[in-house]
C-alpha cells in the first residue's frame, strides 16, 4: 500500500513538470526500514473503504512534506534545502488537496491539525511527538476523531507532560486494536544509511 501511496506522489509531482519533478530520486522511492507505513494503516479504517488508496496517498504526501522540511526524503534529492521547503509546502498543499476533493472536512482538518503539532514539536525540540502525531492522524483521518483523541492531540498542542504517549494511547484506542510496529513493507527499496532518508 505505502509503495503504490508514494508513486502516486511522485507520478503527480512528475506531471507537474519543473524543478520538483527533475528532483525526483530516479530509481524510484527509497524508504527506510523504521519508516512508518502510514498508508496501510489509515487504508484499513472504515472511512477509508470507498477508496483506501486516496487516502493512503494523502497522508504519504503529507507525511513526505514533513519529511522535506527536516532535509530528508524518500522521494526527491534533498540537498538543495530551498528546494526541500519549497518540495515540502508543495506536498502539504497536495495531501490537503486530494482530501478536500473528496469533500472530507473533518480529514481535512485532522491533517492541518498534525502538520501544526509537528511545526509546534520542531519548535520546541520536541522529537517524540512528531511521529505519534503521525500515528494519531492516519487513526483520526482513517477512523474518524472522538472526544478523547481530540482531547489528547489538545493536551499534545499545548506540551502538557505525557502528552505524546497519552495521544498514542488515545489514537490506537480509537482504531480499537493494541499499539502496531509501522515499520517495514516488502517491496520497498531500503536504505537506512542514506541521510537523506533518515525515519523520525
Amino acid at each position: 500500500m505505502r509503495a503504490a501511496a508514494l508513486g502516486r506522489v511522485a507520478d503527480s509531482l512528475r506531471a507537474d513538470g519543473g524543478l520538483l519533478a527533475a528532483a525526483l530520486l530516479p530509481d524510484g522511492p527509497v524508504v527506510p526500514p523504521n519508516d512508518p507505513d502510514l498508508a496501510s494503516l489509515v487504508a484499513s479504517g472504515p472511512r477509508a473503504a470507498g477508496d483506501p488508496a486516496v487516502l493512503a496517498a494523502v497522508v504519504e504526501a503529507a507525511h513526505e512534506g514533513h519529511l522535506l522540511h527536516h532535509g530528508r526524503s524518500r522521494l526527491l534529492d534533498a540537498a538543495d534545502g530551498d528546494l526541500a521547503l519549497l518540495a515540502g509546502d508543495r506536498l502539504y498543499a497536495l495531501g490537503l488537496a486530494w482530501l478536500s476533493e473528496r469533500g472530507d472536512i473533518d480529514a481535512v482538518r485532522e491533517l492541518a491539525g498534525v502538520i501544526a503539532l509537528c511545526a509546534r514539536a520542531q519548535a520546541h525540540g520536541d522529537e517524540e511527538l512528531p511521529g505519534v502525531a503521525w500515528e494519531a492522524g492516519a487513526i483520526a483521518i482513517g477512523w474518524g476523531s472522538c472526544a478523547e483523541l481530540a482531547a489528547a492531540a489538545t493536551a499534545a498542542a499545548r506540551g502538557e507532560p505525557g502528552a505524546a504517549a497519552a495521544l498514542r494511547a488515545a489514537a490506537w484506542t480509537r482504531a480499537g486494536r493494541p499499539p502496531t510496529h509501522l515499520a517495514g513493507e516488502p517491496g520497498v527499496t531500503a536504505a537506512s544509511t542514506d541521510d537523506k532518508v533518515r525515519a523520525l
